[in-house]
């Protein structure tokens, strides 16, 4: 029972405390005076009268109601019910104003005062019961009887009001007649209980219903709920949802559940009591505990920026001071919308129970949305009433949490039973079996404050149940096969909502209400007088009779119903049927069992084989557990004694099903096997024991104090229900096992257990229930015992010097957040001892028992509180605690000691890497893992075994970094994996941490990335020390950097390491002293010196070195002996020595190529002929006028050496401009420079005049420039043709009248070349006539690939007929410039064009050396990618066009396409860009080798590369950052960038080069590997200087060691095929013209490709060792029965070219192979090669397209060639003995398979079938070539090709060879020659006479011959 009202309050207006405008209210007066026991008067009450605070108005306003809602100390909420009307009084202010203080009066002189004011009242009742209909008549009466001034003393009704008594819910009812006296007397009692519409004998009825009424002739009936714990929401919830829509309240219902702070804003008091009241009772059961203020007053808005949740209403007149709150969610009722600032995410329901709430409430809402679309809608779809909507709303949301928290009581703990239950909530269970544990809501929500509130209040097994226990319990099945079914859950909603119904409202039917309203009479309430002062003595003694009248009645007792509450289903079978389980898992967990099997049998090779899969099973949940369940069946007695093998597995499977737990543990796994890693152990010596927690500790799980908890409970659970089975065992043996429902018995649960004890409680004795209790915390404090010990365990490193996991774990932060645990609990003084006592000396050691010790003592003191373990028992721990912990550490140091002795578990044995002939090892091998990159090929996921990961060792060479292992799958474990790469492409290192899937946790790793696009990640194994890590990091900087360029393995070569570090100091020192005495010398006579006579000068370390020292052979060519006499080319002043070098100079490629080019010569000026418009100048032959140039350079005849001193400083780096190239049709050169000076710039292409310093000496230099650059053009023949005019004012024509038009048609030329070549934005009118970029692709066939009118464009001009007729022709002879200048456009800015010049600058945009650098390591992290990733933004071809690598070949090859185009129609042109060391040099270079085939042979390429690359300068030591000074400038690959162009043009030109593919390949890998001296240093100067430069020639001391990459190309390709391209048969003067599209560009596999079987195959010796290894093995005798001859063929690992050779190297293999078995001395591969070809040319001659069908019938690269082979062998006869090197897919001996096609379909789809035109046919015999046999053929004459063929046999379809009848000379009778066919007549021989040769022929008889001879000569005649 519970009074109605516990206060009643009348509050006025204080006229004494007014501050400025803001009034104040007063309590007037308050009954009772004195304060209840069990609700104190709430404090406050005045400011919630009036929330918008206390004001005077001039005009009286209607009486409001509200109710406003205070909550005290203890959290109990008062309902105020305020009840305002106005009264009239005097105005204050004028009265004041009477009272002299006019000051105030001077300030406001404009506002008219009234002279009277209305005053607010507030009656207020305070109760804590929610009755707001009662209350709002209740106070409606007592100002009814105030107003109408009713007979009824008001003292009555106020003292009725506040006796009034009624049930909570249902309570008991007292037979008592009502009295109601309705007289004056105040003694009278006038309320208790008026039973008016009560029959006798319903007494339930009675329960519900009490009619009160308060003596003023009223009456009103309460209906008081069935069930309180439901909580009472009239119609607020539907009015909830009508405001703001079901989104916006599921948003803040949401947010209410995950504590964020909800302001609600509205005009009307009541609305934002009825919202905040909805909300709370949608969030049933869940009861909300942080600050709940449905009206909050203005005074006290500062409570808005509290830092805690909160729910709270606030009048809109305060909206504009809620705007700067920015972590409240703000819900405006009165305008519908929900604000949620940025800063705050509201974590939302998980889906799919979202969607189906939306779904469900809007079929409550607004039924009519689902049939809004029906042609024939229903008639009448209402929504119901707002008080039965409302009902089926809050059922919805019930609904809701019957799933959300279905099984909840599965996962609760129940620690103690008595004196009450303690229940803690397993959280993490509860989310693993959801399988839910990353649903961010559902893990707020159960860390919140509400779930804990709930866990305490419903989780007590024994208690009164409400709706909702029993829709958790009952109806979770009807629920999971409604969801789906909205309509079929709807009716569920629709009979929940019946229940809340019923509950609120028990008799709907009855509703008597009488209440007097106050009259509408306006003079009463105009006479109105002051709500008068009543009558304390009178209403306290109405209360007091009251009292007593309730003292001297009988007790009520309501029994309450209480029962075991029902726990539903377990969760378990929930999930399981949702069907989370992993496919196949049955075969998998099959997997582990037998593993676990093979272990314990030790059967250690089936389990070998078995983990991986095992480990790759144990990813999934099933697996895990079933890991778990194995383990346990193999303890015996808590323990297992393991071997080291099996010991070792059984921590793997430990460590791999532990790295999958995230730190929450939610499947339990963890908890699982803690009681097992206490359990394996193996004997270590003498009496020493491993136990598995040592190895296992490496996981997070273990530092998560929540996980301790939750295992600490779980097993207090098991042993106190253990201790109640036990205890009733004799009693009730048979109550343990109950029957389960379905028949089976099934264990007694905890819950259960716990429910029964509690029933049982109050029936047992004293002494009973005390026993009890003592036995419940004995079992905790054991428990607690226990626990410390475990954590010990697995929180102490078996390496307790190591702090490992307290310094990577939580455990040392949790520390700061919360130290008040430790301080309690330890006294200060008891820390001290402890540690003083235990005596720690080392202070690390101790820091980690510290730690460990702080950690378990927080752990017990929450546990042991929380369980209510006594003090002394708590305080005996924390002594325990650190002596366990020391004593552990104890043992762990003898076990720690042991585990280093013991030998490493077979770890595969180090493999020893094949090194080079003068490699040696730096570092011996460590042994690390090799892990996989982002690269999936090797890893198994694109199918094949994994190959890496792989364990084996990494050695460091002075060479190369290799790492060579086994991989850690066995399935693959016999296989090897090699990786390396040079240690000078080293080009990125940093250290990785890494965690192995398979081994324990390997702590420390390196990432090495190189530039030949290799990736090594690397873990080292524990057995390597942290220090030898560092040492090899260091190891590999020094090699990576050396000190200067002599450091690298190309000149250590051969020498051991220790002489490498020694010497380099030396060698420092005495080289510079050398050089700075030299210096002082003239710097000419020095250097020219150094040159020769390097034996007299060079420093004496580089004699020592005779590796080094070059001997000059004496067959080199010297100079023609002219050369005294002359002094045009070589001043006399040279000495002999000096001639000598120049010889050298003249042996240099530079000079081989001018020679070939005809570009001018040595000798003297006699014997050169006058016309020579070049010569070759000896200007920088002591590389005084730049030191990057080489010392012969082609300049122009009629320049002398001192003006091209003059010209070199306006260049950059003084390049200045030099001929390379000349095309020999149209004579026009090719010129490289740098670009000009700035002041060069200025002084030659802008006005002459332009100011510098020096103008004499600037004007001069401009005036040379023009004249050297007019000597260039005027050397081309074509110039010289058009009679000598050298301007173009002369030329007129059609298109052109004055030079004034000819400068403004020039004008658009330079832009249209801009466009063309950068592909620039701005459209230029008139220059493009087709759009598109220049070079767009027409025609078909590579040589039309451009348009015919390309001048034009250049030209500026549209071509008059789209297909070019002659007056385009004439116009561009007229129209074109001599000389284009290709300049960087940055540079040319504001250069002004003359017209009357002969040359044009073309402006282009170049890409820096920074974008190439930039875009190679993006590329590098493109096709080795450092981790695998599934972001789509990061997949390859993603990264490869950020990488914008493609799009700077196409620049490059558009300008080589442009001025190719541009030499081709007869312009000079000169590259003049950047530095001229970079990207002219790869213009130039590409340029021709696409004008010139002589570069696209062998010889030729080289001859390129030696000239443009290294004499010319460009800087490979700068860019490949070869030495330590270099470091800091980065890896630059633009020679790469050249070798990919190269690629691209090989790519679309098969035909057109001598070398393939590999070759390319080659130079890319070794022009960065320091391999060899040629890409080393910067340039000619710096490599004489060093003497490298001619030794190359000289030396061949070392044969094995080879200084020049050129060299070793040579010597491997005489060997093997390997660099030649079979398809190679050039057009004769072809130029090439490749399409540069970034479309037609491909990934160059270079980037791509990788052999893991032996690294990579550019060290070709390597290659050639393993395989001999590979061959010894198998001359073991193999009795394991047949082998198959298949070899399958991984693309990561084998080495393709190898594995699957192409057709042709595969026949030469072949050959020589045969040739060495018939003991013939075996042909070089390229004579056997050129014979084939030759012999092939001229059968083809006379086909349409010889080089194409010849090319492609060479290179024809089929697979079933291979098959065929052994096939083959039986036929020609020698079958049997032979058996092939290379392993053939069918086997010598082998049968031919039937049906399989022979090699002549190889060939047929070349060329068609002759069956058609066979004119004549028959047998001959032919003899062979010289000493070769006769042989018969089978002969075809064929007319129509005009050919004579021949077979092997007839029904050959591949011929054997071609006779061209176009070559036949005469066909004569013939005489038998040696050797042939005997018993033959004479006559039926006969000769073929041919222009190559003569063939002999014989036919069967004579008349045969006569025949063969007839139709021969008719075909001949015929022709």
């Amino acid at each position: 029972m519970a009074r109605l009202a516990d206060y009643f309050v009348v509050v006025g207006y204080d006229l004494d405390k007014r501050a400025e405008g803001e009034g104040q209210g007063r309590i007037l007066q308050r009954f009772p005076e004195k304060d209840w026991e069990d609700s104190p008067f709430p404090q406050g009450t005045e400011l919630f009268c009036q929330p918008s605070g206390w004001q005077l108005v001039p005009q009286r306003q209607p009486p409001s109601f509200f109710v406003a809602v205070l909550t005290d100390i203890n959290s109990e909420r008062h309902y105020c019910a305020c009840f305002t009307f106005w009264e009239g009084l005097d105005n204050p202010q004028l009265q004041k104003v009477g009272t002299s203080e006019a000051d105030e009066a001077d300030e406001e002189p404009a506002v008219v005062q009234p002279a009277k004011v209305f005053a607010p009242k507030s009656l207020v009742l305070v109760s804590r019961l929610d009755y707001t209909e009662v209350y709002r008549n209740c106070l409606g009466l007592i100002y009814a009887v105030h107003v109408d001034c009713l007979s009824v003393p008001l003292e009555t009704v106020v003292g009725n009001l506040l006796t009034c008594i009624i049930p909570i819910a249902g309570g008991s009812q007292i037979d008592e007649s009502p009295v109601c006296s309705l007289d004056m007397v105040p003694q009278a009692l006038a309320c208790d209980w008026l039973l008016a519409c009560l029959q006798p004998g319903q007494d339930e009825k009675a329960e519900r219903l009490r009619t009160i009424t308060l003596g003023a002739g009223d009456r009103q009936v309460i209906q008081t709920p069935i069930n309180d714990s439901l909580p009472v929401s009239g119609s607020s919830v539907a009015q909830l949802f009508r405001q703001l829509g079901i989104i916006n309240v599921l948003c803040l219902f949401c947010a209410a559940l995950t504590e964020h702070k909800i302001l609600f804003l509205s005009s009307s008091y009541q609305r934002l009591t009825d919202a905040c009241r909805g909300l709370l009772a949608i969030m049933f059961p869940l009861k909300y505990s942080f600050t709940y203020v449905p009206i909050l007053p203005g005074k006290l808005l500062e409570v808005l920026s509290t830092p805690t949740p909160f729910i709270i209403g606030v009048n809109s007149f305060f909206r504009s001071e809620t705007q700067e709150l920015l972590d409240v969610i703000i819900a405006d009722l009165d305008g519908g919308t929900v604000t949620i600032p940025e800063c705050v995410h509201i974590s939302l329901l998980p889906e799919p129970l979202l969607q189906q709430t939306q779904t469900l409430l809007s079929m409550v809402l607004d039924p009519e949305l689902e049939i809004a679309d029906h042609a024939f809608p229903p008639q009448s779809t209402q929504p119901s009433a707002p008080k039965i909507q409302d009902k089926e709303i809050r059922a919805v949301f019930l609904w809701l949490f019957a799933r959300l928290f279905q099984g909840y009581r599965w996962c609760l703990h129940i620690i103690r039973i008595h004196p009450e239950p303690v229940i803690r909530f397993h959280k993490a269970a509860f989310l693993g079996q959801r399988a839910l544990s990353e649903d961010d809501f559902l893990m707020k929500v159960l860390d919140g404050m509400a779930f804990a509130g709930f866990v305490s209040e419903r989780g007590p097994p024994y208690r009164a149940t409400d709706l909702f226990d029993e829709l958790v319990a009952n109806e979770v099945e009807r629920i999971r096969q409604e969801e789906a079914y909205p309509h079929r859950a709807m009716n569920h909603i629709k009979e929940l909502a019946e229940q809340l119904f019923k509950n609120e409202n028990p008799y709907p039917a009855v509703a008597m209400h009488k209440v007097q309203r106050p009259s509408d009479n306006q003079n009463t309430v105009q006479n109105q007088t002051p709500f008068p002062d009543l009558d304390d003595v009178a209403v306290q003694l109405f209360i007091d009779h009251a009292a007593a009248k309730l003292k001297t009645a009988p007790p009520v007792v309501k029994a309450e119903h209480k029962a075991m509450v029902p726990s539903g289903p377990p969760l378990g079978d929930i999930v399981d049927r949702n069907g989370s389980m992993i496919a196949n898992s049955a075969r998998r967990l099959e997997v582990v069992r037998n593993c676990i099997t093979y272990i314990f049998e030790n059967k250690m090779l089936e389990a070998k084989k078995l983990m991986p899969a095992v480990l790759r099973a144990l990813k999934g949940r099933a697996a895990r557990i079933c890991l778990t369940q194995e383990l346990n069946q193999h303890v015996l007695q808590n323990r297992a004694v393991l071997d080291d093998q099996q010991f070792d597995y059984i921590v793997r499977m430990m460590n791999c099903t532990l790295q999958d737990c995230s730190h929450m543990d939610e499947h339990g796994i963890a908890a699982a096997l803690l009681p097992l890693v206490t359990a394996f152990c193996r004997k270590m010596g003498a009496g020493i024991t491993q136990f598995a927690y040592s190895c296992v500790q490496e996981h997070m799980v273990w530092t998560n104090m929540q996980f301790w908890e939750a295992m600490f409970y779980s097993d207090v659970q098991n042993h106190i229900r253990a201790l109640y089975l036990e205890t009733d065992n004799g009693v009730q043996q048979n109550n343990v096992e109950q029957q389960d429902g379905s028949g089976g018995t099934r264990e007694i649960s905890a819950l259960e257990l716990a429910s029964e004890q509690s029933r049982l409680w109050p029936t047992l004795s004293k002494e009973m229930q005390a026993e009890r209790v003592q036995k419940e915390e004995s079992t905790v404090f054991s428990q607690a015992i226990h626990y410390a010990n475990r954590m010990s365990y697995l929180l102490l490193p078996l390496d307790t010097s190591k702090n490992r996991l307290l310094r990577s774990s939580g455990l040392g932060d949790v520390e700061s957040v919360s130290n008040s645990y430790v301080t309690n609990s330890i006294a200060g003084s008891m820390a001290e001892s402890y540690d003083t006592e235990s005596g720690f000396e080392d202070a690390e050691s101790s820091d980690v028992a510290n730690s460990v010790v702080r950690f378990i003592n927080r752990f017990v003191d929450k546990v042991c509180n929380e369980s209510g373990v006594t003090n002394e028992h708590l305080k005996a721990l924390h002594t325990m605690i650190p002596d366990i912990v020391q004593m552990h550490i104890e043992t762990l140091d003898a076990v720690h000691r042991e585990s280093k002795r013991l030998p490493p578990i077979q770890k595969p044995k180090l493999l020893r890497p094949t090194l080079l002939a003068g490699e040696e090892l730096v570092m011996d091998g460590m042994r690390v893992h090799l892990i996989p990159d982002g690269r999936e090929e090797a890893t198994g996921q694109m199918g094949g075994p994994p190959l890496l990961p792989a364990e084996g060792a990494i050695f460091l060479t002075t060479y190369r970094l290799i790492f060579k292992g086994t991989p850690t799958d066995p399935l693959v474990g016999e296989q090897v994996v090699t990786r390396s790469f040079p240690i000078a492409s080293l080009t990125k290192e940093k250290r990785i941490s890494v965690t192995l899937p398979m081994d324990q946790f390997v702590q420390e790793g390196l990432q090495l990335r190189s530039c030949t696009f290799q990736l090594m990640k690397i873990a080292f194994d524990e057995e390597v020390a942290s220090d030898l890590a560092e040492v090899f990091r260091k190891h590999v900087h020094k090699l990576r950097y050396p000190q200067h360029v002599q450091s690298t393995f190309a000149f250590t070569v051969g020498q051991s390491c220790k002489i490498m570090v020694e010497h380099k100091t030396k060698d420092k020192n005495q080289s510079l002293k050398t050089l700075s005495k030299n210096l002082v010398k003239s710097a000419k006579r020095t250097i020219g010196r150094q040159n020769v006579t390097r034996k007299k000068f060079s420093p004496p370390t580089w004699e020592n070195r005779s590796s080094m020292q070059s001997q000059l052979d004496e067959d080199e060519i010297s100079v023609s002996e002219e050369v005294d006499q002359t002094t045009l080319t070589l001043s006399s002043t040279i000495r002999s020595s000096d001639r000598q070098t120049m010889s050298n100079v003249v042996e240099r490629a530079c000079c081989r190529d001018y020679q070939r080019l005809g570009l001018g010569t040595l000798s003297n000026s006699l014997t050169r002929s006058k016309n020579e418009p070049f010569r070759i100048s000896t200007v920088n032959r002591m590389y005084t006028c730049c030191r990057s140039y080489p010392g012969l350079l082609i300049v122009p005849q009629s320049i002398p050496d001192n003006t091209i001193q003059r010209i070199c400083r306006c260049y950059r780096q003084n390049r200045f401009p030099v001929v390379c190239w000349r095309n020999s049709r149209t004579k026009a050169v090719l010129l490289r420079s740098a670009g000009l000076h700035a002041k060069g710039v200025v002084g030659f292409f802008k006005s002459p005049n332009a100011p510098t310093s020096v103008p004499s000496q600037a004007d001069s230099t401009s005036l040379e420039q023009e004249k050297y650059l007019q000597a260039i053009i005027s050397s081309m023949p074509s110039y010289s043709e058009s009679s000598g005019r050298n301007t173009l004012s002369g030329f007129t024509s059609t298109h052109m009248n004055t030079s004034d038009s000819s400068d403004k048609l020039r004008q658009p030329k330079i832009g249209a070349l801009m466009k063309q070549v950068m592909g620039g934005k701005e459209d230029i009118p008139g220059t493009f006539s087709r759009g598109g970029k220049w070079g767009s692709i027409r025609g078909s066939g590579r040589l039309s690939a451009y348009n015919p009118d390309v001048g034009t464009r250049l030209a500026g001009k549209e071509s008059p007929q789209s297909n070019g007729g002659p007056s385009e022709a004439l116009f561009l002879r007229q129209q074109k410039a001599y000389l284009y200048i290709i300049g960087d456009k940055a540079q040319l800015k504001g250069g002004k064009q003359d017209s009357f010049q002969q040359w044009e600058v073309v402006p282009i945009e170049v890409c820096d050396v920074r974008q190439v650098k930039n875009s190679f390591k993006k590329l590098m992290k493109a096709c080795v990618p450092s981790s695998s990733t599934s972001d789509p933004n990061m997949s390859f071809l993603r990264c490869l066009e950020e990488s914008e690598w493609m799009a700077l070949l196409h620049r490059v090859l558009q300008v080589s396409v442009l001025v190719v185009e541009l030499l081709d129609t007869g312009s000079s042109v000169m590259v003049s860009l950047e530095d001229g060391w970079d990207v002219t040099t790869q213009v130039v270079s590409l340029v021709q080798l696409l004008s010139d085939p002589y570069y696209r042979t062998f010889d030729g390429f080289r001859l390129l590369v030696e000239k443009e690359w290294l004499s010319f300068g460009h800087r490979f030591s700068h860019r490949g950052a070869q030495t330590l000074a270099s470091q800091s400038s980065g890896f630059t690959p633009v020679f790469l960038q050249f070798l990919d162009c190269v690629h691209q043009i090989h790519l679309q030109f098969p035909m057109e080069f001598e070398f393939s593919q590999y070759y390319l390949k080659f130079l890319a890998y070794h022009y960065v590997s320091s391999r060899f001296r040629t890409f080393l240093l910067d340039s000619d100067y710096e490599r004489i200087e060093l003497g490298v430069l001619y030794e190359e020639k000289g030396e061949r001391k070392s044969p094995q060691v080879c200084k020049s990459v050129w060299d070793y190309i040579d010597r491997l390709h005489k060997k093997t095929p390997i660099f030649f391209n079979y398809m190679f048969s050039p057009e004769d003067d072809e130029v090439l013209r490749p399409y540069t599209f970034v479309s037609n560009l491909k990934v160059w596999d270079f980037y791509q490709g990788e052999t893991l079987s032996e690294g990579p195959s550019y060290d070709w010796e390597l290659r050639g060792r393993q395989e001999t290894v590979a061959e010894e093995a198998p001359e073991k005798p193999d009795s394991s029965g047949p082998k198959s001859q298949r070899h399958v063929v991984w693309p990561c690992y084998d080495n393709l070219s190898k594995a699957v050779p192409d057709a042709i190297t595969k026949l030469l293999q072949d050959l020589q192979s045969l040739e060495a078995e018939l003991g013939q001395t075996s042909e070089k591969w390229k004579d056997t090669w050129d014979k084939i070809k030759a012999a092939q040319r001229t059968e083809t001659k006379l086909e349409s397209k010889p080089s194409f069908s010849s090319s492609l019938l060479m290179s024809s690269n089929l697979s079933h060639q291979r098959r065929s082979q052994g096939v083959y062998l039986q036929e020609s006869g020698v079958g049997s003995s032979i058996n092939l090197a290379l392993e053939c897919e069918a086997s010598a001996t082998s049968t031919p398979v039937a049906g399989r096609p022979s090699t002549s379909t190889l060939y047929s789809q070349f060329q068609s079938t002759e069956s058609e035109n066979r004119s004549f046919e028959g047998i001959l015999y032919k003899k062979g070539a010289l000493l070769k046999p006769w042989k018969p053929r089978w002969f075809v004459l064929d007319k129509t090709k005009h050919q004579l063929r021949y077979y092997e046999t007839r029904q050959d379809k591949d011929c054997k060879g071609v006779i061209e009848l176009a070559e036949v000379e005469s066909v004569t009778p013939g005489t038998p020659t040696m050797g042939a066919p005997k018993n033959i007549d004479e006559k039926a021989f006969f000769d073929l006479k041919t222009t190559k040769r003569m063939y002999n022929f014989c036919a069967q008889d004579n008349l045969n011959a006569q025949l063969w001879m007839d139709s021969v000569q008719s075909c001949l005649s015929d022709a």
